[in-house]
């Protein structure tokens, strides 16, 4: 299938990147990863409001990133990394292609030093 086709998978995919492009969202989702945690814990911080904050949520929960349960008053947000590993997927052939590349300057750069002491030796 096409990126330009209406694809729900392709459209989670963008709203993910979207999502993981701002700075306040990423330190939101690493205090996520040590455990769940409020909207209050997460708002500590940052020296932002808490709607600001819920706006943040938001955007997280809609690229399928944070979860949100209800246990009486008690509200805990959790990381769902089931979208994260759906991010590691799509990125995988290209983390193949830059280690390709890395090792070519590698072998390069090898080659250069070496005919620098060779130069040096002479």
């Amino acid at each position: 299938m096409l990126a330009f086709e209406d694809d729900p998978a392709d459209e989670l995919l963008s709203a993910t990147f979207a999502a993981l492009a701002d700075r306040t969202r990423r330190a939101m989702l690493a205090r996520l990863a040590r455990g769940e945690a409020t909207v209050n814990e997460l708002a500590e911080p940052f020296a932002i409001s808490l709607p600001a904050i819920s706006r943040h949520l938001k955007v997280l929960e809609r690229a399928g990133l944070v979860t949100k349960s209800r246990a009486g008053q008690y509200r805990p947000c959790r990381l769902n990394a089931d979208q994260l590993e759906k991010v590691d997927e799509w990125m995988t052939p290209y983390r193949a292609f830059f280690a390709a590349r890395l090792d070519r300057l590698d072998q390069h750069l090898a080659t250069m030093v070496a005919a620098h002491k060779e130069g040096k030796n002479s």
